[in-house]
């Protein structure tokens, strides 16, 4: 039997005195550590000629997107000893350089683990992102986590309300008084899912929640434990394609006058639509979406940062965005820096300005949102949970 939760209300954890929010040694991705596991034997030999650098990127639950999205940036970028030139076919990432993509609890999570130096980078919903490196909304208790970086704006996250079709829910309201999970402390689509349903009115006390994961929240919609759950990923997301397929639920729509003032107070937020097609059976649904970026520490050098962005904009990792994952294809370095709301890592900004993609002093990517205008110094959310993502 799932055990209800409420809001939570966690406020990003300290890093000693909340060991569970570390990012413990979970699934690593297939991409980008398989070649590796297989070429062990031969390091030996030349790792005396040549550095091995390790790299770890944190994504989210292995239902969502960050996860493959991640595994595919880590073989982009990956280039261990041996491996032959990219123009004889060859990789065209790092020299030198393994990068591992690791499943976690999502966008809070990571931006915690990369302040703490646990993970060199991750994958974030941009609006965590400017929350965690300006020390608003629901890291103002423990404070910013200002040593955060952007390598890059990836690509749109849907908002999905995940219903089953035998719950009787239509619309945002209609959850009240039904088991509707809000994700795991530490991601991104619990912070979202808590902020959507305050804009609706709708308390801790009006429904009974749980924090599951994607994958976990899929197959209890399933088993019939609960009647749905949010999950912000970028579509198709694999927990509610299976679903779908199975005719088992509907998406429901985040829209209407109650959503207005959110948009003002959030800026991050955006009106969008899932397509109708993008999963089997489902109509056209109007819904919000954010960012999805590429976060590093700032302690990680400049050349370092210069050379990862250089291989992720790589032709050669656009064809592997673009084959292996339906979000491939919109990402892409004329939307690199659409919609960054912290600093640019000097690396990153160094590799734009050479493109021409940063022109002026004064174009760095960067929205200066003012907190006290945005409205988000004084969120009172505090309990994220990841995406997951």
């Amino acid at each position: 039997m799932r055990r209800p939760i409420g809001f939570g209300r966690r406020r990003p954890s300290d890093a000693g005195t909340r060991q569970r929010g570390r990012i413990a040694p979970r699934r690593l991705a297939i991409f980008g550590i398989v070649g590796f596991l297989l070429a062990a034997p031969l390091l030996g030999a030349v790792a005396a000629a040549q550095d091995v650098t390790f790299f770890r990127i944190g994504t989210g639950t292995t239902a969502g997107t960050y996860f493959p999205i991640g595994g595919i940036i880590a073989n982009a970028i990956s280039k261990p000893p041996g491996s032959r030139e990219c123009d004889l076919g060859g990789s065209c990432g790092v020299t030198g350089l393994i990068a591992v993509a690791q499943s976690t609890e999502g966008s809070v999570a990571n931006l915690e683990a990369i302040h703490r130096g646990d993970l060199e980078s991750g994958l974030s919903q941009a609006d965590i992102a400017y929350w965690a490196y300006n020390g608003n909304g629901i890291f103002k208790a423990n404070g910013a986590l200002d040593s955060i970086r952007a390598v890059a704006n990836l690509f749109p996250e849907s908002v999905h309300l995940v219903v089953s079709q035998e719950a009787g829910i239509r619309e945002v309201a209609d959850v009240r008084g039904k088991r509707i999970s809000v994700d795991r402390e530490g991601s991104g689509t619990r912070v979202d899912a808590v902020l959507i349903l305050e804009a609706y009115g709708i308390g801790p006390s009006d429904l009974e929640l749980f924090g599951l994961p994607a994958g976990e929240a899929a197959d209890a919609l399933r088993a019939g434990e609960i009647d749905g759950f949010f999950f912000v990923a970028g579509t198709p997301a694999a927990a509610v394609t299976e679903l779908a397929a199975d005719n088992l639920i509907s998406l429901v729509p985040i829209s209407g006058t109650e959503i207005e003032d959110l948009l003002w107070i959030y800026p991050f937020f955006a009106k969008s639509a899932i397509p109708s097609g993008t999963y089997f059976n489902v109509p056209r649904t109007e819904t919000l979406s954010v960012g999805a970026q590429l976060i590093v520490s700032e302690k990680l050098s400049d050349d370092m940062v210069y050379e990862i962005t250089r291989a992720l904009w790589n032709e050669n990792t656009a064809h592997l965005l673009k084959d292996g994952h339906p979000k491939g294809e919109l990402i892409s370095a004329e939307t690199a820096l659409s919609g960054l709301a912290i600093p640019l890592h000097p690396g990153a900004e160094r590799w734009y300005r050479e493109q021409s993609l940063i022109g002026g002093a004064d174009e760095s990517g960067l929205d200066e949102t003012d907190p006290e205008e945005s409205g988000l110094n004084g969120a009172e959310e505090s309990g994220p949970a990841p995406e997951t993502q």
